[in-house]
């Protein structure tokens, strides 16, 4: 880390020296007779790198560049050098310096701005960077400027949980940036968890399928869309939006599960769940299918039954979770038949999947890796929205 502060200094200096070298070249042709050369301060600040003194460096270079168009960007440079070292606080000193000269072009000036809202959002005072961007956003004519301003005040009314506000902001550029459905579906499905919270059912009913328009594969949606029809005793309704889930995402399978079996259930139709399943099986052989069809068939036909179509399912899609509820059925089997002392065999197996089970995450986002116990609709790490899906396969669910 300390050989890359080193190197951004070194490459700010020799950016400074330019800077210098050229104001003097010019002055000298300007100016005859007075002697050339670098300033005092330029060669303390090298002597100051030299000796790894980065910080020291770096304020004398600034006390040695006078602000004017030909430095300007140097200064902008050592402010975002300061803001990546985690030093925001010398980066805002740095750009308010600049927008105090009033020599400063008009562009220029909302370069530093954006700048400076950086460094503020940075530093964590939100509603600073807030007002500086918005005021861009009103006044600056430069359109590559005021799309990123866009982007940075999404990211930060996001993080404020403004949602209603960040898709305003974000609205006119669908057309532009499709990516941006994504995450806005998920701002409309926030909103619409305020409403219910709120007893609002049929606003929340309006922000989901908003939701589902701007993005057909979000689940969240289609979930929650689900609930409020089994909250309105419309289960076969439910049941209906839950079977486009798989289409959606193949991977949320098991999120949809417990779902889908509260809808069969108090729809009271066990043989459509168990037809329901045996589709899920040929479409995606997931540890928590095979759970839910074994726990089906040892309720109607016995355990000794579950046991044989269980074992059946898993030679076709091995899996811990699996080994470990077959080794409970087995165990089960076991005192139905009379036996007092469990099988130590059976005992110490159940031993070993539950200690191979235990402390696994069941949730991972498929971008950066994250992992949990839990689902969440953003990762925490990457702050990407719909990413995090259930851990599948010999070792997931």
């Amino acid at each position: 880390m300390q050989d890359a502060v080193l190197l951004g200094v070194l490459l700010a200096a020799i950016a400074i020296g330019f800077g210098l070298g050229f104001r003097y070249a010019h002055r000298r042709a300007q100016r005859p007779s007075r002697a050339p050369g670098l300033s005092r301060e330029y060669f303390v600040g090298l002597n100051y790198l030299l000796n790894e003194q980065p910080d020291e460096a770096i304020k004398t270079f600034i006390h040695a560049l006078d602000v004017n168009s030909e430095t300007v960007e140097t200064h902008i440079a050592l402010g975002k050098l300061f803001r990546s070292r985690g030093e925001a606080d010398k980066a805002v000193g740095i750009h308010q310096n600049l927008l105090a000269r009033p020599a400063l072009s008009t562009t220029t000036n909302e370069i530093v701005q954006l700048e400076l809202a950086r460094d503020f959002i940075a530093l964590g005072v939100h509603d600073r960077a807030q007002r500086l961007l918005r005021a861009l956003l009103e006044h600056s004519s430069q359109e590559d400027l005021r799309l990123e301003a866009k982007r940075l005040l999404i990211d930060l009314l996001e993080r404020e949980k403004e949602w209603q506000d960040a898709l305003e902001i974000v609205q006119p550029l669908m057309k532009q940036q499709p990516a941006m459905r994504r995450p806005a579906s998920h701002w409309l499905c926030e909103l619409a968890q305020q409403e219910i919270d709120q007893s609002s059912r049929a606003l929340a009913r309006k922000h989901l399928k908003k939701a589902l328009q701007l993005d057909e594969r979000c689940v969240r949606a289609t979930l929650m869309l689900a609930d409020l029809d089994m909250d309105n005793g419309q289960y076969a309704k439910a049941i209906e939006r839950l079977s486009h889930i798989p289409q959606q995402d193949i991977a949320h399978i098991p999120t949809m599960l417990p779902a889908l079996q509260r809808a069969y259930a108090r729809h009271d139709d066990l043989a459509g769940l168990e037809t329901h399943l045996y589709q899920l099986l040929g479409e995606a052989p997931y540890t928590s299918v095979i759970v839910a069809l074994g726990a089906l068939v040892h309720q109607r036909d016995g355990v000794d039954s579950a046991i044989e179509r269980t074992g059946e399912w898993l030679a076709e899609a091995p899996s811990l979770g699996g080994l470990d509820y077959l080794v409970d059925l087995y165990l089960e089997s076991e005192r139905l038949m009379g036996k007092e002392t469990p099988d130590t065999r059976l005992m110490l197996l159940k031993h070993h999947t539950k200690a191979l089970m235990g402390g696994r995450p069941r949730q991972r986002c498929r971008r950066c890796g994250f992992s949990s116990d839990s689902l969440a609709w953003q990762c925490p790490s990457c702050r990407r929205w719909g990413t995090i899906k259930p851990i599948t396969g010999v070792e997931g669910e």
